[in-house]
């Protein structure tokens, strides 16, 4: 029987006896985490936005839901283009499939948010073409796409170099876009719901939430994983390129953070939104074993709070939250 590694070009079709099992489980966890935005109330939503929230969280709100509604759809574009192909694992391309799944239940999440709060139909227009008009928003999407671009024409991974590029794609998408630019967005969500707003949008993203952590984790598995077939891929030039692309990161981030903040919103700043940053980074820089480069805490308590809370409510709510029943260990250890 031929011997691939994960990055070999082609397309191993062998299942058993089972080369990455882990990817099978993780496919199997994916399918436990099933939830449709159908189960998302967004009612007591419209009457915040309408009655209860100051001009400048509405402003908050606005760019947050511009952002939303084509961010999911980069990474899905990632996901097909770029990574599907290279990935020479059966299971690991059982787990993309589930991915992509749920990168269009995210845009399908997102699409209903925005029908729901921004009911002019010009307005939501302008929202969906945030990418091109909102410059915040542009920078953050040129950031993604000069990473896509970066392997566009791969169609192999046939040198150290080819692989090393690869893998810089995959990490930027886990660690930059997922993991911070996500993570972000996820703060000022339960930022507004620790001050009791739109307790629809933080229930729906509760569950998105729990998607990306299995998409970073995933990825960051594709990458242990490689590695460890072939230790020549990662040297210092490598980890420098990756510290980089996060501060790179943090900084298109923080120009979204201004641009979100600039009415001022009572309880966060920009500086504490990029010490979070800062310590998200670090967070994922450790789980490519890579040192961290800020050493700061987290300024967010809600966001701490934010793994126990789901762990009780996962098993309170279990049968209205999920449509699968889950059955065996489940633990929410993403560092925040």
């Amino acid at each position: 029987m031929e011997f691939f590694m994960i990055l070999d070009p082609g397309f191993d079709l062998t299942l058993r006896p089972m080369k990455y099992p882990i990817f099978y489980e993780m496919y199997k966890n994916g399918i436990k985490n099933t939830w449709t935005v159908d189960e998302v109330d967004f009612s007591t939503d419209l009457v915040d936005l309408h009655s209860k929230m100051t001009e400048s969280e509405k402003h908050l709100i606005r760019r947050l839901v511009a952002f939303f509604a084509t961010g999911d759809s980069i990474v899905g574009n990632n996901l097909v283009l770029n990574l599907y192909k290279h990935v020479n694992s059966p299971e690991g391309r059982m787990y993309l499939s589930r991915q992509l799944y749920e990168e269009a239940l995210h845009v399908q999440f997102y699409l209903t948010l925005l029908d729901n709060y921004i009911p002019n139909p010009d307005e939501r227009a302008e929202a969906f073409a945030a990418v091109e008009n909102i410059p915040s928003i542009k920078k953050k999407a040129d950031f993604c796409y000069k990473w896509i671009d970066s392997i566009n024409e791969l169609t192999e991974l046939n040198t150290i170099e080819d692989r090393r590029r690869f893998l810089m794609n995959l990490i930027c998408f886990a660690t930059c876009v997922e993991g911070l630019f996500f993570y972000a967005a996820f703060a000022y969500v339960y930022f507004l719901r620790s001050k009791g707003l739109l307790a629809g949008l933080a229930s729906g993203t509760n569950w998105v939430f729990r998607d990306e952590s299995m998409h970073m984790a995933f990825a960051i598995e594709v990458v242990k994983t490689a590695r460890k077939e072939e230790p020549e891929l990662f040297n210092q030039q490598m980890e420098d390129m990756v510290v980089q692309m996060l501060e790179d990161a943090i900084e298109c981030e923080m120009e979204f953070a201004h641009d979100v903040l600039n009415l001022g919103v009572a309880g966060l700043s920009a500086k504490d939104m990029r010490q979070y940053l800062e310590y998200c980074a670090d967070q994922r820089l450790e789980s490519l074993n890579i040192a961290p480069r800020y050493n700061v805490k987290n300024p967010f308590i809600f966001m701490e709070l934010q793994d126990m809370q789901e762990l009780a409510n996962f098993f309170e709510r279990r049968v209205s939250a999920y449509q699968t029943g889950v059955s065996g260990a489940v633990a929410f250890d993403e560092a925040f």
